[in-house]
């Protein structure tokens, strides 16, 4: 819970009840879906320990809570495209 107050409640200006419980909510599942834990091998607590992540052309950001937070993705790497030679018609 200290971290929640750290990192959101103690930076958002909370409006009532509701707002809280859907910041709380928002924070909840951003941390425990996409943030990176040390003692977890920078996984998130709810990552399948058996996948194995790829290596990514490209990161995307997410913004959580209007901004508060952000979230980065890799993207898979696009695979070039083959082209097939065509023979030339001058013989």
């Amino acid at each position: 819970m200290r971290t929640a107050r750290a990192e959101c409640t103690d930076r958002l200006l909370i409006t009532g009840e509701r707002h809280l419980r859907t910041v709380l909510n928002l924070y909840a599942e951003q941390y425990n879906t996409g943030r990176a834990h040390r003692s977890l091998g920078l996984r998130a607590p709810e990552d399948d320990p058996n996948v194995i992540p790829l290596p990514a052309a490209a990161v995307r950001r997410r913004q959580v809570l209007g901004g508060l937070l952000n979230e980065y993705h890799t993207t898979s790497p696009r695979l070039p495209r083959h082209t097939q030679e065509r023979p030339s018609s001058a013989a």
